[in-house]
């Protein structure tokens, strides 16, 4: 089970959802230290201290400011002599709750929050991560959350896909630069995840949000959940991953849009 075992991580996006169900299986792989960062003070502290406050501690961070990604990973750092994993979680689904993203009605300051939140608070996590790790010598492993979003469209949500796109991007070209120090760099793309940005995305209650769920895959058997994307963000970030780079792993049980 230690297949993170004296490792350092930091996760972004961390108080809730995948990022949580992520710290939690972080820690039951014998990760050293992990640092959840979020804009949800309470609900981020209370992970944190249910996990345990010697290996898992919370900071407030907006990943939308590159100075508090970039002072996130330097106290990590300080606190704890290294960063060995960066999993840039943090996301949102949208930033208007009036309509939807199409190409003919596009509210353009909605898709601008969008995009710093995903695609440039993505880009300051892995710069300043990549940056820690290569100034310390560290063969490290760099987890962005994608999304099936990013290899499809969507008629209705195009900032949202518009933003996953350039994550894709953006691990794709951060491969191929820190391969040469030993970095990898690699995302993990889920299907539609029953967590709370599913529901804020589509605006369904708990029990139209679990049918969308079940019925966004092929494989049957239960719907994807947290920890199915947490268990494959582990292998990303372990050396059971060790030659795989700007790869795309896609968690989606056979996915079929039906939104």
């Amino acid at each position: 089970m230690n297949k993170l075992q004296g490792k350092v991580a930091i996760i972004t996006g961390g108080a809730s959802g995948m990022g949580e169900a992520t710290a939690r299986q972080f820690a039951a792989h014998g990760a050293r230290a992990i640092v959840i960062a979020d804009v949800q003070d309470e609900m981020g502290q209370k992970v944190a201290a249910s996990i345990g406050s010697k290996i898992c501690t919370y900071i407030h961070c907006d990943v939308c400011d590159e100075e508090q990604v970039k002072n996130l990973v330097d106290s990590t750092v300080k606190a704890h002599g290294s960063l060995d994993i960066m999993f840039s979680n943090a996301g949102i689904g949208r930033a208007t709750v009036t309509f939807d993203q199409t190409a003919l009605d596009m509210d353009l300051s909605a898709y601008d929050k969008v995009m710093a939140v995903n695609a440039r608070g993505m880009a300051a996590c892995v710069k300043h991560a990549a940056k820690a790790m290569v100034e310390g010598h560290v063969r490290g492993s760099i987890v962005c959350t994608a999304s099936i979003a990013a290899s499809v469209g969507s008629e209705n949500f195009a900032d949202y896909v518009m933003s996953k796109h350039a994550v894709l991007g953006l691990v794709r070209c951060a491969s191929l630069k820190l391969g040469a120090y030993g970095i990898r760099v690699n995302c993990v793309s889920p299907g539609p995840v029953g967590t709370p940005l599913l529901k804020g995305l589509l605006r369904y209650e708990n029990e139209e949000e679990d049918k969308v769920v079940e019925s966004n895959h092929y494989l049957k058997g239960g719907a994807l959940r947290p920890k199915h994307v947490a268990d494959a963000v582990v292998f990303l970030a372990s050396e059971d991953s060790e030659f795989i780079t700007g790869h795309s792993l896609a968690v989606d049980g056979g996915y079929k849009p039906s939104v």
